[in-house]
């Protein structure tokens, strides 16, 4: 079936996976939900993530997405939100970027030059389209 929107698709899979304790949860594949797991994997959010073949059908793949906790248990992703939503976009110069929680969370960002978090964004000089905050 469908998904209107893959991005609050895959964020809600990663959040349910988290209040589970699951080690790994499978995604639908896209470019834009493979991009934010490279961000989520460089900041440190998750551990990895692999392009895995579909059980259902054979023309598009899963996101199989390793999930990273702490060492006594505590979940590292705490709060996981979508921001601009298919119905309403929300985009953000970049001297709008505040860092989140003082640096301990990110926003990811969908920029002319790819998708980033938004200490890439400041680094870069460049703003967008925010996607989601990371806690």
């Amino acid at each position: 079936m469908p998904v209107t929107d893959p991005i609050a698709d895959m964020l809600t899979r990663i959040r349910n996976a988290a209040m589970r304790y699951q080690d790994t949860v499978r995604i639908r594949s896209s470019k834009v939900c493979l991009s934010i797991a490279e961000t989520l994997k460089a900041e440190g959010f998750i551990d990895g993530f692999e392009v895995v073949a579909c059980e259902r059908t054979q023309v598009q793949n899963d996101l199989l997405v390793r999930m990273r906790y702490g060492r006594a248990g505590e979940k590292v992703i705490r709060r996981l939100q979508r921001v601009s939503k298919p119905g309403r976009r929300i985009y953000a110069k970049v001297k709008e970027l505040k860092p989140v929680l003082g640096g301990m969370g990110i926003y990811i960002l969908s920029t002319p030059k790819g998708v980033m978090s938004d200490r890439q964004a400041r680094e870069s000089n460049i703003g967008g389209e925010v996607l989601c905050r990371v806690e």
